[in-house]
């Protein structure tokens, strides 16, 4: 499977946020998305993910025989852990992971319950999402998209409001249950969060040196 960007742009009223991006997402290649704070790194994410339009080319899915995915069938394809994603407060942890599981199945047959403890959160089960540290929120979001069958896994900053043994968790779990996948990381340089892509895509390399209407 691939993903690819042909002259992609994406521009707020005037101003462009990255332009002209040609780059193909591979299995074989995980790529990890670098620039700071405000460079636009999350924008890009979403235009992969589909949930913001490019302004001006394309993105394109493709599965392995070469073939053209439709788009309405490429949301199936996706596993997001994101900052602005949010989570059903109202449910109990596992609440949540039920209702996940009736949109996108699990690897290796995982059940709720195993699932909840590979999140090391089995005390947590039965308490709603709204008294969740901002760290079990994180715990969650990654698992819920690490764990997904999905030949895409799209993570935006995974290691926010996570310590360092949390960290670590999450580093096991991409090793264990990432393998051939199409992975893309957001990251504003932290290292821990994406040392084991092979290419880097640099935000700030795509934005025009004049922003002109």
């Amino acid at each position: 499977m691939q993903i690819e960007l042909k002259e992609a742009g994406k521009r707020f009223n005037r101003e462009w946020i990255f332009k002209g991006i040609n780059y193909t997402f591979t299995v074989e290649r995980p790529t990890v998305i670098l620039g700071s704070n405000g460079s636009g790194k999350s924008t890009l994410m979403q235009t992969i993910s589909l949930r913001s339009m490019l302004s001006e080319g394309e993105i394109v899915y493709r599965g392995n025989d070469g073939d053209l995915i439709p788009i309405e069938q490429c949301y199936k394809a996706v596993a997001l852990a994101a900052p602005y994603l949010e989570l059903i407060e109202e449910y109990t942890l596992t609440e949540l992971v039920k209702f996940y599981l009736e949109h996108k199945l699990f690897q290796q047959k995982i059940t709720i319950r195993q699932a909840i403890e590979i999140m090391q959160l089995e005390r947590s089960a039965d308490k709603a999402i709204r008294y969740f540290s901002s760290g079990m929120k994180q715990r969650t979001k990654l698992a819920l998209a690490i764990l997904s069958e999905t030949p895409i896994l799209l993570l935006d900053e995974p290691t926010s409001n996570l310590d360092h043994l949390a960290m670590l968790w999450y580093r096991k779990l991409i090793e264990e249950y990432a393998k051939d996948r199409i992975i893309v990381v957001c990251s504003n340089h932290q290292t821990i969060e994406y040392d084991f892509c092979i290419d880097q895509l640099v935000v700030e390399d795509f934005k025009p040196t004049i922003n002109r209407h």
